[in-house]
């Protein structure tokens, strides 16, 4: 079993930062796939930031530029660095590892952008 436990989280103003971590623990499959996805209220979960464990990344376009994921394979954690958060950034975000066909995911952080 593998538990997803995320932090930094919380209330920021439109252009200020926030970093997100995840740290995985249990039995993890390697290599695998770490994301960050969010959920806003009303709207469907999106997946935000992708990294796999060769340091390979992908964004949501929305994202590119303003976000960096980053991940220590040694330590089985995962960062996301969220800079010029805009009030539209604000959900419920929610990592992910994705390994031997199995995909785990955290409870969820709430990260909140006043304008």
């Amino acid at each position: 079993q593998v538990q997803l436990v995320e932090s930094g989280g919380g209330l920021v103003q439109a252009g200020g930062s926030l970093r997100l971590s995840c740290a995985a623990s249990g039995r993890i499959f390697s290599p695998n796939v770490m994301d960050w996805y969010r959920q806003a209220p009303g709207k469907q979960r999106e997946l935000v930031a992708t990294i796999d464990s060769g340091g390979s990344t992908d964004y949501l376009d929305s994202v590119k530029g303003r976000f960096t994921i980053s991940r220590d394979n040694a330590e089985n954690t995962v960062h996301l660095q969220m800079n010029s958060l805009r009030p539209e950034d604000t959900a419920v975000y929610y990592c992910r590892l994705s390994g031997g066909a199995i995909n785990y995911w955290g409870q969820g952080t709430q990260v909140t952008v006043s304008s």
